[in-house]
């Protein structure tokens, strides 16, 4: 089985802290990304032509507002994966995109994450209590649990090169792909 490419993350991105969090992403917002994600062309990102033409066009993609992924900030806090009132806000606009139609196709993995505080084995298990617990609210929202597999990934592909930041302490989402 293939897990879908960076072209597919979700990227619903759950960081440490709310210290720059927008505001709530809506279930509209998150079903337009989603089924654009299917949409490999767009996705993948490939350009032809030269150097300078490829970055104009990403720019101009910038400037009209489309982005490589679709981030929502919750708050996990250190040695935790108990979701705030934030987290379930944003996570019940998720539930509700998932209930959509032109997402009734999708299911999804959910990576926990850990900063690099704390044992390898420790954080192995802190990352999997993180994604069941997203996943838990999701289901206890309505999604079929088949749709939804819960991976703790530990401390495995930070965001930040520190390996101590708490942006590394997360939760994403991707679409699964056969």
């Amino acid at each position: 089985m293939q897990w879908s490419s960076s072209a597919f993350v979700l990227a619903v991105v759950f960081f440490s802290t709310h210290a720059s969090a927008d505001p709530v992403q809506k279930s509209e917002d998150i079903v337009k990304f989603f089924a654009g994600a299917a949409d490999l062309g767009k996705s993948r990102g490939i350009c032809v032509g030269s150097e300078e033409e490829c970055k104009s066009k990403s720019k101009a993609g910038d400037a009209a507002g489309q982005k490589s992924g679709l981030d929502m900030l919750i708050n996990f806090g250190l040695n935790s994966a108990e979701l705030d009132t934030t987290a379930r806000a944003e996570l019940g606009e998720f539930a509700k995109a998932l209930k959509d139609n032109r997402l009734s196709t999708f299911n999804f993995v959910v990576e926990g994450y850990t900063d690099a505080s704390g044992s390898a084995r420790y954080n192995e298990g802190l990352s999997q209590r993180r994604a069941q617990s997203v996943t838990a609210f999701l289901t206890a929202s309505g999604i079929e649990t088949a749709r939804i597999n819960a991976i703790g990934m530990g401390e495995k592909n930070p965001r930040s090169p520190n390996p101590y930041d708490p942006v590394n302490r997360r939760v994403e989402m991707r679409i699964k792909t056969q």
